[in-house]
């Protein structure tokens, strides 16, 4: 399905809106057509702060948001104030994630994945996708005289012939060494030295149409994935291949939480989340009552949900889901990720930028 091209040019092209976990951020794209923002480090500028934001996470105290034209931003007073990190690339960023306070990875359009050693400070790139691509052909050559092989060397070479042009969606490592990224068009990728070298991982993937990767997240022993058109695949043996779940929504799914319980929320279009309690095999409907597209899920230091909607809603509940208190965002616009910082506030960003919202509820205060 890779050569497919269901949505023409899904990425970063010229005058388009291109999906990043369920928010529709528009992006320039002036040089995009000769991928000349993978050599142009991000434009250092004092709008930053109001700039496009997808995605955000913790690096031990620190908060670090990324975003459009690869702009990475940084907070050492849990989201008062913020600077600009040294970026080697000036694509579109859609997710980040540390597994310490030094060590993080962000992915975003172009097939773009970058590593940073120092707190997000600096960055260096690991990965486009144009060697994306010319992995997935080098591996499909090698097995071509397996079953399918035939076919998986068409479809690498038409994503090679494509160019650059498909973005990774989200990410996720379990140590500074073993990670993968995922992303549009069943793209899946695998490292096992840290990002110095990986593997395409398609053909461990069971989803035979290639439907866009959006989430992945650890739950316990399990490695889970989550697509469009209600795709849930579960992996239970350590990342080595994705079975499909019998899925209870037809829409699409942006993004899976993993409680400290062993629960499971999976979110996406029209304030739609589903929770299972068996590790996928069943799902039952949370009631949100909300209609706008969920776009983050976080778990909070004293146990409750938090869901946040692009919408600007975040949704706490307190008995596992059964009910929720709905609330609005302080910055009043959208939100696309949300992170609870050091010192238990939150912080969100969205399509207007980055946001504190000090809620004492998050904290666990009265």
């Amino acid at each position: 399905m890779m050569g497919q091209k269901r949505y023409a040019g899904f990425g970063l092209r010229r005058g388009a809106c291109v999906l990043a976990l369920g928010l529709m951020a528009c992006v320039f794209s002036a040089q995009a057509s000769t991928f000349a923002v993978l050599q142009q480090p991000a434009l250092s500028t004092a709008k930053a702060q109001r700039a496009a934001l997808l995605g955000l996470t913790r690096a031990g105290e620190r908060l670090v948001a990324v975003g459009e034209r690869g702009i990475v931003l940084l907070s050492d007073d849990a989201g008062v104030n913020w600077r600009q990190a040294s970026v080697p690339v000036s694509v579109s960023l859609t997710a980040v994630q540390f597994v310490d306070a030094e060590q993080g990875w962000a992915v975003g359009h172009l097939g773009v994945v970058l590593h940073t050693e120092d707190g997000g400070e600096t960055w260096h790139k690991q990965l486009d996708g144009e060697r994306a691509a010319a992995l997935a052909v080098q591996a499909a050559e090698r097995d071509a005289d397996q079953p399918g092989g035939a076919g998986n060397l068409v479809q690498a070479r038409h994503m090679l012939d494509d160019g650059p042009d498909k973005p990774f969606l989200d990410l996720y490592f379990s140590d500074r060494l073993h990670g993968y990224v995922v992303g549009a068009y069943n793209q899946i990728y695998r490292t096992d030295d840290g990002g110095r070298s990986w593997q395409p991982w398609m053909q461990h993937v069971d989803n035979p149409q290639g439907l866009n990767l959006y989430g992945i997240r650890v739950s316990g022993n399990d490695l889970l994935l989550v697509g469009e058109r209600g795709l849930l695949l579960r992996s239970t043996d350590a990342g080595h291949s994705f079975q499909a779940l019998k899925s209870p929504y037809e829409g699409s799914f942006f993004g899976l939480l993993g409680t400290h319980g062993g629960a499971l929320i999976a979110y996406g279009l029209r304030g739609n989340a589903w929770w299972s309690d068996d590790r996928g095999g069943s799902w039952r409907r949370l009631d949100t009552g909300i209609e706008s597209t969920l776009s983050s899920a976080i778990e909070l230091r004293d146990g409750s949900l938090l869901l946040a909607s692009q919408g600007g809603e975040l949704l706490f509940s307190h008995d596992e889901g059964r009910s929720f208190d709905k609330r609005q965002s302080r910055s009043g616009g959208t939100v696309a990720a949300v992170q609870q910082a050091a010192d238990g506030s939150l912080a969100s960003v969205g399509l207007s930028g980055v946001a504190a919202d000090q809620d004492p509820r998050a904290s666990g205060k009265p």
